[in-house]
């Protein structure tokens, strides 16, 4: 067992390494509140050119039922106990989760175990449930199944401008790594997949040292900690080699596509260091604050606020943080007929972050602000088990949250300065546009 000093927590999370590779986290929350989540190494990154989406549609197939509860009785159940239960997929995870009140003696807690390492364990995945493979051209074919609940889903998406102008800047970031993916995949590929197509992924990445369970709440940890064990019996259960994809290097593209809207969309995007890299993913997180997130903001500032005239509806600036290499971006709205003036505006801004130097008061508002969200994630047992799950699988070690905010506290203005040369470059820029259909003729 492994202790954790994890930041304004009462006690130590505790970290167990099972002989069979299941690592089980228990985190100490006062209050009447529990959650229970399995995170798995796998999502977008063990896909890809002919199972794209097999993640997330595996996600929605894992509440169809087990051998021992069918189809809706694990949701019914537990919501009867005042449940909230949901999953998730993204690019290097999926995860599955139930907050609930603990109960008496913690006994909807210990049943809210019994049902989620059951789901977990033992998904029967019914033809019934997943719907027959088809022609995705065929119109004739109607069924309202999981399929093609996901399928319409992914045609919903598609509609939308954010996801379109995102999804050809991060397709063109990469050259090889399934990172360049959609992590819900194509209805072409999602409606040829078999129940053995899904049933051998699932067996090959749903496994022992695949998985890591947390459990957050005031309990007894002993007592929570056999009931896990018990209930998480894989039984002979095989790991597999873990899938290693090498990082693409940055490329410079710029792309543009339209649409049937009214405003334009811009997105500039960068490969940054992977998320382990603590202290740059943090810098990177702090110069994101600076320049784009909200009010204060510089970009919102210079471009929003003080022109008298605005070519910009929003803007702001994301990092987002991967196994194998994070992404910086900066998304805009803005004029239609002002695509030239709004992204060479766009450029001048990222020229003066290192022209117009980040000041000593920018840094410590940003750190401020960071602190705070950090603070936050220790308020609710979701919020824990989250950031738990978030350490152990994108970061791959825990151990980062004890060093987060004594990092937080070293870095100055120089290491910013020096975060942006090396990864936000325009030369390394990937320039994503969406138009209106009119501004072409």
């Amino acid at each position: 067992m492994k202790k954790i000093k994890y930041p304004y927590l009462t006690q130590e999370v505790e970290v167990y390494k099972r002989e069979n590779g299941h690592t089980i986290v228990l985190a100490h929350k006062e209050g009447i509140l529990a959650n229970i989540s399995t995170w798995v190494n796998t999502g977008l990154i063990n896909e890809n050119d002919t199972n794209n989406g097999i993640s997330h549609f595996l996600e929605h197939l894992m509440f169809k039922g087990t051998h021992k509860h069918k189809a809706g009785e694990f949701d019914k159940i537990l919501e009867a106990k005042g449940a909230i239960v949901n999953a998730a997929t993204w690019k290097d995870y999926t995860f599955y989760y139930v907050t609930l009140p603990k109960g008496k003696n913690c006994e909807d807690l210990k049943l809210a175990i019994e049902l989620h390492a059951d789901m977990m364990l033992d998904p029967i995945l019914p033809e019934e449930e997943i719907g027959a493979p088809f022609d995705i051209n065929d119109k004739t074919v109607t069924d309202k199944r999981e399929r093609h609940v996901v399928i319409e889903e992914i045609r919903m998406r598609k509609d939308q401008s954010w996801t379109k102008v995102y999804n050809a800047c991060n397709f063109n970031m990469y050259t090889k790594h399934p990172y360049k993916r959609d992590v819900i995949g194509t209805p072409e590929i999602i409606s040829k997949l078999t129940r053995d197509d899904i049933m051998n992924y699932y067996q090959t990445f749903y496994t022992p040292a695949n998985m890591t369970t947390i459990i957050v709440g005031d309990f007894d940890h002993k007592e929570i900690l056999e009931k896990v064990e018990k209930e998480f019996n894989f039984k002979n259960r095989q790991n597999h080699p873990v899938n290693i994809n090498e990082p693409d290097k940055p490329v410079s593209a710029q792309v543009e596509e339209t649409s049937h809207i009214k405003t334009s969309y811009a997105m500039f995007g960068w490969l940054g260091p992977k998320a382990s890299d603590l202290k740059q993913t943090i810098c990177l997180d702090l110069v994101s604050i600076i320049f784009g997130d909200g009010t204060s903001s510089r970009l919102y500032q210079n471009l929003i606020e003080k022109p008298v005239e605005p070519v910009f509806n929003m803007i702001n600036s994301e990092h987002y943080q991967f196994k194998d290499g994070n992404n910086f971006f900066i998304q805009a709205n803005f004029k239609s007929d002002k695509k030239d003036e709004a992204l060479n505006l766009i450029k001048k801004e990222l020229n003066n972050l290192l022209t117009e130097k980040i000041t000593e008061e920018e840094l410590q508002k940003a750190k401020k602000k960071t602190k705070t969200r950090f603070a936050y994630a220790a308020e609710t047992v979701s919020e824990i088990g989250e950031t738990i799950g978030y350490y152990s699988t994108v970061c791959g070690d825990l151990k980062l949250i004890e060093e987060y905010l004594s990092d937080l506290e070293t870095i100055n203005v120089q290491d910013l300065e020096n975060a942006i040369k090396k990864y936000l470059p325009l030369e390394n820029a990937v320039i994503s546009t969406l138009i209106p259909e009119d501004c072409t003729k």
